[in-house]
């Protein structure tokens, strides 16, 4: 019997819009180690995440250790990242960091439930680099894709998470299309107003 090395997760590209939409997280097996997904209303599982970003914002919110809190933008809205004494290289190039700052993050997401039931997502960053602007209108260009990939297979026949994503959630999928476009748009705007300067 050949033992194989566990193999790390495939972090999933996705827009902040999508991403804090969602809230429902599940395990694909009962064993204590299996890996938690949180599912994507467009119809895919993440256990990781790749975001990439403005960093506008940072703030260290630990009590009695170092626990840095950083705001990541992207065209769609808001992502937040949360690293602390568990992270420490991506809470160290966090708080090197000055905002504004173009930065990409691979992390796991995370929900939390507040009192009133609202679930809150966040990513808990396994890494945090700073980027240039073309790497992350890369970024958006190839989220954008991957976004509508998943769009265009959320109905398909076999596709147990687009199956999962309509019972757990009550959004209608193509309003990610309109982001997936919305953001590639953005680029286009952007690119515009740096010619004319």
């Amino acid at each position: 019997m050949s033992q194989s090395a566990p193999t790390r997760e495939v972090a999933r590209r996705v827009f902040a819009q999508e991403f804090n939409d969602a809230a429902y997280t599940f395990k694909e097996s009962d064993d204590e180690r299996a890996p938690v997904y949180l599912l994507l209303p467009s119809g895919a599982q993440a256990n990781r995440v790749f975001l990439v970003g403005t960093l506008t914002e940072k703030e260290d919110v630990g009590e009695d250790n170092e626990y840095w809190r950083g705001r990541i933008v992207d065209p769609t809205g808001t992502f937040f990242v949360y690293a602390g004494q568990y992270q420490p290289e991506a809470a160290s190039t966090l708080r090197d960091l000055d905002a504004p700052a173009y930065v990409s993050i691979v992390g796991k997401p995370r929900t939390y439930e507040t009192d009133d039931g609202t679930v809150n997502v966040s990513v808990r960053p396994e890494s945090i680099s700073e980027v240039d602007a073309a790497t992350r209108d890369r970024w958006v260009v190839e989220t954008a894709e991957r976004t509508l990939e998943r769009v265009e297979r959320f109905e398909e026949e076999g596709n147990e998470y687009g199956r999962m994503a309509r019972e757990q959630y009550d959004l209608p999928v193509d309003s990610y299309r309109q982001t997936a476009i919305a953001a590639l748009q953005s680029l286009e705007t952007t690119d515009e107003l740096e010619a004319e300067a």
